[in-house]
């Protein structure tokens, strides 16, 4: 159960003298500090102030041990667990409630999958438009497969009707920046749109780490294994951001559920840029498909507490390198769907024409739900119709986190 003494418990737990677990900047950043929140509708308010009182102390930890930490951010259980009513008049309203809290409080928060099961819901694709205009701060997801059930294609079927309203009621079609179809992705993931909640309260930690790998892969010793070398220089740096995590966990009781170790890109730091380090030769290039592999082996065997996806994702609108070699036409969805057979990346942010079909969507995301499924690991597909613009047209948008880049090919 979540601690309702927890506010109280805040100033002894956190003010506890002791020695910065790192003495220098480091060469990568905490993306976010993710809260996981049971909500219970009668007390949401207050649960979500001890969140924010506890990551805002937390943050403050790792900002005195040098670490940068860029959000903070809450996810709950799924939304239909505690709102039964979701998908009417007064569930938008409670969420906008939500948004105008997290506003104020300069936070993010996810309301989890509204669907996770094998089923359609009428009127969730107007339900979905409405929750993006109306809100600014909110993320959710439909699972279009699951441990044990396997793909889901009617919620395959739901999932790209959300996309094709979403883009059609929102500027430049961004309001899929908080929406994704995911597959097996686990509950703990601090990474949005695609985190959400299960249990007892919790935290974990997402990093964006590719100057890190980026180093890493620039000092691999004559003779030695690549994920090895990799896995070994990411232990060393992330030894002393889990040593400050437990600490918190022990002198807060909120259970750590560990780092997400995949690497998310920033403006400045690109994963691009690491493959093609060690791939030596231009992203989608032959020998692409073995360096995603080699990152990934190297994810996948660290000896920190991982958590979520924990794999290698390829976000081409936030990613400087692969939105130019989108642009220059090395690679398209076919080869990022090949990607994913050896890494956890799936078609993050990939734009496509703004007339793109609900039906040819389906399909694709059919795939990445395929792929996810024959593996059992977590994928998802965040695609980006973009209004008025057709495959192989530039794009650009107002968000500060997207990169300009060209609309793929679909099919």
């Amino acid at each position: 159960m979540y601690r309702r003494d927890f506010l109280f418990l805040l100033p002894a737990a956190f003010l506890v003298p002791g020695e910065s677990p790192a003495a220098r900047p480091q060469p990568f950043r905490i993306r976010t500090i993710t809260a996981g929140v049971p909500l219970e509708l009668n007390r949401w308010q207050n649960q979500l102030q001890q969140s924010v009182a506890f990551l805002r102390a937390a943050r403050s930890e790792f900002q005195a041990a040098d670490y940068e930490v860029q959000t903070l951010r809450i996810a709950t259980q799924p939304l239909p667990e505690y709102r039964r009513d979701w998908l009417s008049t007064s569930g938008l309203k409670m969420i906008s409630e939500l948004d105008d809290f997290c506003e104020e409080n300069d936070v993010v928060l996810s309301v989890g999958p509204v669907i996770n099961t094998n089923r359609y819901e009428p009127g969730l694709a107007d339900w979905a438009a409405e929750l993006i205009h109306a809100t600014k701060r909110i993320s959710f997801t439909v699972g279009v497969a699951s441990p044990g059930a396997g793909v889901h294609p009617a919620a395959i079927r739901a999932a790209s009707e959300v996309i094709a309203a979403i883009a059609q009621t929102s500027p430049n079609g961004e309001g899929n920046f908080n929406f994704a179809a995911t597959a097996h992705c686990p509950p703990g993931t601090p990474f949005f749109p695609a985190g959400w909640h299960r249990g007892a309260a919790s935290f974990a930690i997402g990093l964006e780490s590719p100057p890190l790998l980026l180093a890493a892969v620039n000092s691999i010793p004559e003779n030695t294994a690549a994920d090895r070398h990799i896995a070994a220089s990411m232990d060393a740096s992330l030894t002393p951001v889990q040593s400050l995590a437990e600490d918190i966990s022990a002198r807060t009781g909120l259970a750590y559920g560990g780092i997400d170790a995949s690497p998310a890109p920033g403006p400045d730091a690109s994963i691009g840029e690491v493959i093609e380090a060690l791939a030596g030769a231009p992203f989608g290039n032959a020998s692409t498909l073995s360096a995603c592999a080699d990152i990934t082996s190297a994810l996948k065997s660290l000896n920190v507490k991982t958590c979520g996806y924990s794999g290698l994702m390829l976000p081409v609108l936030e990613d400087k390198v692969l939105a130019r070699r989108a642009a220059e036409k090395r690679y398209g969805i076919s080869e990022l769907l090949l990607y994913s057979s050896v890494c956890g990346t799936g078609l993050d942010v990939v734009p496509v024409a703004g007339d793109s079909s609900a039906e040819s969507m389906a399909s694709v995301i059919g795939d990445v739900a395929a792929l996810s499924n024959k593996y059992q690991k977590p994928l998802s597909a965040r695609l980006f119709p973009v209004p008025g613009k057709a495959t192989g047209d530039a794009v650009t948008f107002n968000n500060p986190f997207l990169t300009d880049s060209v609309v793929m090919r679909l099919d």
